[in-house]
């Protein structure tokens, strides 16, 4: 009988994915020097930020007002003091903790949930189109950055409710895109030579249309990556985002303004890990966009 069946549809042998598909995509993107320099250096600030209370670091916590605004290159502070006196070089990779943790859980979250509500709207179609693609398109009558500053607002300071806002940002974009790469695969004849051989729902999207949608998903979803880094360092800078003493880059940005005319490239260390680090994974999603060959 499954002889049979592949004969007449064969479109329903089609796997989304060949077998060697993801070691093609390891090997063109290892062959991308660009992107292999910016992962490295991810990894590094990632690696760096996991294991600084082995490094030897100094207390990131603790301050000296005798020591407060040392230039950088002071004896026992590489990179300087901030204004009250702490170890810049310590707050900075302690500040890649939160800053890096920030910006990443909320494009995961925002990947799963977004990824599962797109497929629905595009696969189911109808109604269940219609009520979730019309609340997306709700969000996004505000710009992002507004909207994160609102909800942030509304729900106060604080690292969970930065998550929060965060992920509720970027749910809107993730499912528009979920939604027409699934669109788009739902027509394929593979699909219909499944529903033909009587396939439930549940089977035809779990085996033959995530294998589809789910790559598209996930280069998108790392191209936010760093915006939301950005929009997590500005929540912070704008004071309602991460709190005090707690060290993160953008509320690093906030509190060294007025070292500003004292020391500017001590004040502006914050904001070359912001600049270089979101350098770092556009560029990298950039080089696993092209390795993974997914077209616009």
């Amino acid at each position: 009988m499954a002889q049979v069946e592949a004969e007449l549809h064969p479109q329903a042998e089609a796997a989304p994915k060949p077998q060697g598909y993801w070691s093609g995509v390891i090997r063109r993107l290892a062959g991308d020097k660009v992107a292999m320099a910016c992962l490295i250096v991810i990894a590094l600030l990632i690696l760096s930020a996991v294991f600084a209370p082995w490094l030897g670091l100094a207390d990131p916590y603790r301050g000296s007002m005798i020591a407060r605004l040392k230039p950088i290159g002071t004896e026992g502070h590489i990179l300087g003091t901030d204004e009250q006196g702490r170890d810049m070089l310590a707050r900075l990779i302690y500040g890649g903790r939160l800053t890096l943790f920030i910006g990443l859980m909320p494009v995961v979250f925002a990947f799963f949930i977004g990824s599962a509500l797109g497929i629905a709207a595009g696969y189911v179609g109808g109604m269940t189109n219609t009520i979730i693609m019309r609340v997306v398109d709700v969000f996004f009558a505000f710009p992002s950055v507004l909207l994160a500053i609102a909800i942030s607002g509304a729900l106060g300071a604080g690292i969970t409710n930065s998550l929060v806002s965060l992920t509720i940002v970027f749910i809107p974009p993730v499912t528009r895109v979920a939604e027409a790469v699934t669109s788009g695969v739902r027509s394929l004849d593979y699909i219909d030579a499944a529903r033909a051989s009587g396939a439930g729902a549940l089977t035809v999207i779990r085996v033959h249309v995530i294998g589809n949608v789910l790559s598209p998903i996930f280069v998108y979803a790392t191209s936010l990556t760093s915006v939301c880094m950005i929009l997590a360092a500005g929540l912070s800078f704008l004071g309602i985002g991460v709190r005090p003493p707690e060290p993160e880059w953008g509320l690093m940005l906030n509190t060294l303004r007025a070292a500003i005319y004292v020391d500017p490239w001590l004040a502006a260390l914050p904001g070359v890990m912001i600049f270089a680090t979101s350098l770092c994974l556009n560029l990298l999603s950039d080089g696993l966009r092209s390795a993974m060959n997914v077209r616009d």
